[in-house]
């Protein structure tokens, strides 16, 4: 309470917000309001901004990205809705505000109006389509159910299968099929046998998921996103079985078939006994029709060869008579081919004769010899000329060469550097030179310089 008789002090706008805001969390710990939504934004960060009204009044509100992404539908402008929230202010404008920590529709229809936004979802992104539902086999041999282990709708299946298919194997992985753990342990179970499978540590040839009837709260794990899109990416073929007749869940939409009942589901993918007894009769059936056409037709082949066999004694007179026939004729050209071969050797023997090696060798000998000899001349030429120019050149070096010059008693002066000095100038006084004379050298070093005058 505040005494207005009290001296007043002055404070500033953020202590005066803070204060507000303290009284207001403090004595508001929790609120669940009623209210129509408006101007409702979804952020880019993820959380919610909207404003909730009644006819009177309004409020604003918020709610982070951490607590609506757990809301199993989302909510849009001039929805009623029911707000579980804490008070709060936003001391930046000074604004009364709520902070949502849970959104539901106001009423009945909660849970379908979550029901109806999931399903339209999914259906945009396809995973209803039919093109992307696999082939559910009728005759499924190992057979993978996820359901609870102590439900009816094990028992259910269990019984049909005993009745129709016994030799069909069962594998169960059991899961809780109601209450907050119930989707991710679907989830779970669903990866869990397709590793299992695609592994090849159980082969298997279709999954059964569901459970038996209940009231749309108890049915509600099976309208689950993960587990929708668990079983849309499932490599092996699903069964949805989820309640009775009547109910219907996402599970059922996504799976690869719907099966009203569990007990439906097991009759689905499962051939009855006496239907394989039937199957078995009409091959038996069959087989037998075909095997009497194919002896009635051996049949007949045997007496066709029958009726054109002949006595072995008649087949024996034939067979020697044309051995005979063959046997002269084999003669006669064997004679004719002889003849020929005698006179082709013959004409062999003379060619072999005019061709005989020695004759070539003695051509080629001496033929070789004369060649022997044009070389030899070629050679001794090409020596004369050859030595003739080097005794040439050998002259046209002595005469430019220094040696004759310098033996008319000229001398040749190198620098330090090793380079000729042609002009006086270029090696003034100290410098040391080198003097090469016809017979030695000189080494000296240079007093004075004469240039001559210009």
């Amino acid at each position: 309470m505040i005494d207005i008789n009290e001296k007043s002090t002055t404070i500033s706008v953020s202590e005066l917000t803070q204060r507000a805001k303290s009284l207001l969390e403090g004595h508001f710990a929790r609120v669940d309001v009623e209210g129509e939504i408006s101007d409702f934004t979804a952020a880019s960060s993820g959380h919610w901004y909207f404003t909730l009204k009644d006819s009177e009044s309004q409020v604003r509100c918020a709610m982070f990205r951490s607590a609506n992404a757990k809301l199993r539908f989302k909510p849009s402008r001039g929805d009623r809705v029911q707000v579980r929230a804490r008070v709060s202010l936003y001391t930046n404008r000074g604004e009364f505000q709520l902070i949502a920590q849970h959104i539901q529709p106001a009423g009945d229809g909660a849970l379908q109006q979550a029901f109806e936004q999931l399903k339209a979802k999914l259906f945009e992104e396809g995973l209803f389509a039919v093109e992307r539902k696999q082939p559910v086999p009728n005759t499924a041999r190992r057979i993978g159910v996820i359901t609870s282990g102590s439900g009816a709708a094990l028992h259910d299946i269990l019984a049909v299968l005993e009745r129709r298919s016994p030799m069909t194997e069962v594998f169960l992985f059991p899961v809780p099929v109601q209450g907050a753990d119930a989707p991710e342990a679907l989830v779970q179970a669903v990866d869990q046998a397709n590793a299992l499978h695609q592994q090849q540590l159980l082969p298997l040839d279709v999954l059964i998921v569901g459970r038996g009837g209940g009231s749309a709260e108890d049915l509600w794990a099976f309208n689950d996103e993960a587990l929708a899109r668990a079983i849309a990416n499932s490599k092996l073929p699903i069964v949805s079985a989820v309640g009775h007749e009547v109910d219907f869940s996402i599970s059922d939409f996504v799976a690869d078939q719907r099966a009203a009942t569990p007990s439906a589901a097991a009759e689905l993918v499962s051939l009855d006994q006496s239907e394989w007894s039937q199957r078995l009769d009409d091959a038996q059936r069959i087989l037998q029709g075909l095997m009497a056409r194919r002896l009635k037709q051996e049949r007949s082949v045997l007496g066709h060869w029958r009726a054109r066999l002949r006595h072995p004694g008649t087949t024996l007179r034939q067979q020697r008579q044309l051995l005979e026939s063959r046997k002269q004729q084999l003669s006669l050209l064997m004679g004719n081919r002889l003849r020929l071969q005698r006179s082709a050797l013959t004409n062999l023997n003379k060619q072999v004769q005019s061709r005989h090696p020695r004759t070539g060798i003695e051509h080629q000998t001496s033929l070789l010899a004369q060649r022997k000899r044009e070389l030899q001349q070629l050679i001794q030429g090409s020596m004369r000329r050859f030595r003739g120019s080097l005794e040439q050149q050998e002259q046209i070096i002595r005469t430019l060469g220094p040696e004759n010059t310098l033996a008319r008693g000229y001398a040749l002066v190198t620098g330090p550097d090793g380079q000729i000095i042609r002009n006086a100038e270029k090696a003034p006084p100290q410098t040391e030179v080198r003097i090469r004379l016809a017979k030695g050298e000189l080494a000296a070093e240079v007093i004075a310089v004469d240039t001559p005058k210009k």
